[in-house]
């Protein structure tokens, strides 16, 4: 068995990255510039946004954060956005998910200019994506990639089964391992809430794919052996006996499925991680694109 260690690619892509940045800065260009929007208080975002921007510290990125209360009303956020779309100095920015109530969050997405759409929740974006353009692609399936190529795992006529047909993970993976290319050229099954028989389906695939948000949802009876296993889920799950109060747990009961998998990542140190590094990857995308025009 072989760990797709996310916390050692992520590193390595952020030393590429500041390499190039430094590149950037000795010839007197300007160094890519992201900015993050958060509403609210929420404890889990904060941390999140945090960890980008020290990330950004770390590779010699430009970054902005603008917190927003949690009151803010959906015209206040569409204002900062516009301000944001026009700002010449930000190449790429994200808006913090989930947002209050009071705010539509597909209206919000929409009003981001695909062009510093380094999230690529854009529908122009995810339609390119769609299409086999060249695009942003969302940051954790375009982490999930990059593991997939830096450990050469093998996809190309492989049966990859998804479970979760989110927009954000499930929905994209589905579209990118069925791609032309590789990673890629799989035949792709999304399974979701509603399938039946979901372990029937499970035990015939060679790559999972699980971003449900359910702990230990994926057990060793529902997997074959030599399964190659990409866990995304990241819940909190109470534990008195942790500092914290709580445990990080995966989609996968990483015990057992580990001792059948080639391949597996871990919770926490897995996908996560590589969301953040190809974040920054997208935005370093972003400014060589607008250096471009």
């Amino acid at each position: 068995m072989t760990l797709l260690d996310g916390k050692k690619v992520s590193n390595d892509i952020k030393d590429e990255i500041k390499a190039e940045v430094d590149a950037m800065k000795a010839n007197g260009e300007k160094v890519p510039h992201l900015a993050a929007v958060i509403v609210g208080d929420d404890g889990a975002s904060l941390t999140y946004v945090g960890s980008k921007v020290r990330a950004c510290e770390r590779i010699g990125f430009e970054s902005t954060l603008v917190k927003m209360p949690h009151t803010t009303s959906e015209l206040e956020l569409l204002k900062k956005i516009k301000e944001l779309n026009t700002n010449d100095a930000i190449d790429g920015f994200i808006i913090q998910l989930p947002l209050p109530p009071q705010i539509d969050t597909q209206k919000v997405l929409m009003a981001v200019d695909p062009s510093k759409d380094v999230d690529g929740f854009h529908p122009e974006n995810f339609g390119k994506m769609a299409l086999d353009m060249s695009t942003f692609i969302p940051a954790t399936p375009f982490g999930i990639l990059e593991l997939l190529e830096r450990y050469d795992v093998d996809t190309k006529g492989k049966h990859t089964v998804v479970i979760g047909r989110s927009h954000i993970v499930g929905r994209p993976m589905s579209i990118l391992m069925s791609r032309k290319g590789w990673p890629g050229n799989s035949t792709v099954t999304l399974t979701h809430s509603n399938t039946k028989n979901i372990s029937q389906i499970t035990t015939q695939a060679d790559i999972i794919i699980s971003a449900l948000g359910v702990p230990n949802f994926l057990k060793a009876e529902m997997v074959k052996d030599d399964v190659v296993v990409i866990d995304v889920g990241i819940t909190r799950v109470p534990d008195e006996d942790h500092p914290k109060g709580y445990v990080i747990r995966g989609d996968v009961d990483f015990e057992a499925v580990s001792e059948k998998a080639s391949f597996i990542t871990p919770v926490p140190g897995g996908v996560g991680p590589m969301t953040i590094a190809m974040l920054l990857k997208n935005t370093l995308l972003a400014r060589e694109q607008r250096r471009a025009l």
